[in-house]
């Protein structure tokens, strides 16, 4: 079995961090193939590699003097091969970065160098392959990641290759200039790596020992969640919760390849299992809880709507015109609500509400923003009676006031809505009802 493993910035912040990473790799000969992120914070205060090259190429479009922050990248990279007592030089590679920097510089290209020059160090470390992310990872001319060119050409590269460390987070466009991923994105190639050789587990490692049950700035040391699927990450990623980049979910769920979070600093904890199917139940009736603040609701009310065919339709359009997204429609006999975000919907309420008056003649029009949303996921929640009842009574309990509620049909999440104020409370309240009576 051959494992993919993927490194955070916090797992190669320093050389230190590197002889971590060097060892858990070699104590397992399946870890054949090694995606890097860009060094990433040594301690609270400091500044992340890929932070400070967006910083250098901010003042070279502008035309200002970098050097202060490319000064500060040249020294966390040889302070690293200093430390490793490593004999490669990266000099070459900062002079054609700081030729690039005067004479054409690129966001995409100066963003993906943190991974690349990481990926060098690490190469030479381990005395793996270096296989540049840009000759086999591809987005198309709509500037979208091609999958069958990148897993056709990716998986012929690596046939024959043994062990190899291929930089996380970038690939090349059409024209073979350099493009990234979205923040994170080392997430999403090694997953792609992975899916390219059918790899039996994706290793992501980071410095939390899994998934956590909740935002630990919320809840005092949370639970550590040991399996989830693909279906109820995805609920959760997408409403907040941020271990993993959401993307880098696809390439491995299609090929049907767990995942597995593990924590570089305690690398003998098990971590969270992310797979697609499972038999195993879980402790809690709950997998996570999660949210987001600042939402807005739009509150349309009518008689008799349900009996115009195309109402529901006119007000979907209203928004669309304006390219907001909708993000949940719950729904009452005469009143239909809207949910999105507020900082999209405020630059243009004034048109989108013009058209829903003019589109649909509603006899009530009511707008509320500072609302958190709140996503209560598991898979157990189908098989438990009264979940939706435990969630109100923690929220009552905690006198929260329910704004409102969206149960998908799959019913693996329950989405409640409760004022900005309310929601680090609102949190709490529904992790502790569920996790400390172990329901």
């Amino acid at each position: 079995m051959k494992k993919v493993v993927k490194f955070g910035g916090s797992s190669l912040a320093d050389a230190n961090q590197f002889e971590k990473v060097r060892d858990i790799i070699l104590a397992d000969n399946s870890r054949v193939y090694v995606v890097p992120s860009a060094p990433g914070k040594r301690f609270d205060n400091d500044i992340k590699i890929t932070d400070l090259l967006y910083e250098s190429y901010n003042l070279a479009a502008a035309g200002k003097n970098f050097y202060e922050p490319f000064q500060i990248i040249r020294d966390r990279y040889n302070a690293i091969i200093q430390g490793l007592g490593l004999k490669n030089s990266l000099a070459h590679e900062f002079d054609n970065i700081e030729e690039h920097l005067l004479n054409n510089p690129e966001r995409d290209y100066l963003a993906s160098r943190g991974e690349y020059l990481n990926g060098l160090i690490m190469s030479e470390y381990l005395n793996f392959e270096f296989i540049d992310a840009k000759d086999v990872i591809f987005f198309n001319e709509a500037g979208e990641y091609d999958d069958v060119k990148t897993n056709s050409i990716l998986s012929a590269r690596l046939e024959n290759i043994e062990h190899a460390v291929i930089p996380g987070f970038y690939g090349s466009d059409h024209n073979g200039k350099i493009k990234t991923f979205s923040r994170g994105g080392s997430d999403i190639t090694g997953a792609i790596v992975a899916s390219a050789i059918k790899a039996g587990v994706y290793e992501n490692w980071t410095d939390v020992s899994g998934l956590l049950m909740a935002d630990p700035h919320i809840v005092s040391s949370p639970a550590v969640i040991s399996s989830i699927t693909y279906r109820e990450l995805r609920e959760l990623a997408y409403m907040g919760a941020s271990v993993m980049h959401e993307d880098a979910i696809f390439p491995v769920k299609k090929a049907g390849i767990p995942i597995n979070i593990k924590n570089t600093n305690h690398p003998d904890d098990p971590g969270t299992w992310i797979v697609r199917n499972t038999a195993r139940t879980s402790k809690y009736t709950i997998t996570g809880i999660t949210g987001k603040k600042d939402f807005c609701s739009i509150i349309i009310a009518k008689d008799l709507m349900h009996s115009h065919t195309d109402f529901y339709r006119k007000v979907v359009q209203c928004f669309e015109e304006s390219n907001i997204p909708l993000e949940h429609l719950p729904s009452g006999i005469d009143t239909m609500t809207v949910i999105v975000q507020e900082n999209k919907f405020i630059e243009c309420e004034q048109k989108v509400l013009g058209r829903i008056t003019q589109l649909v003649e509603p006899e009530s029009l009511e707008v509320e923003s500072g609302i958190s949303l709140i996503a209560v996921v598991g898979r157990g929640m189908k098989s438990q009676s009264g979940t939706a009842a435990k969630i109100f009574t923690a929220l009552a309990n905690a006198h929260v006031n329910v704004r409102m509620i969206d149960q998908g049909a799959s019913e693996l999440n329950i989405i409640v809505g409760v004022r900005n104020e309310d929601f680090e409370r609102a949190v709490r309240s529904i992790y502790h009802i569920f996790v400390d009576s172990g329901k």
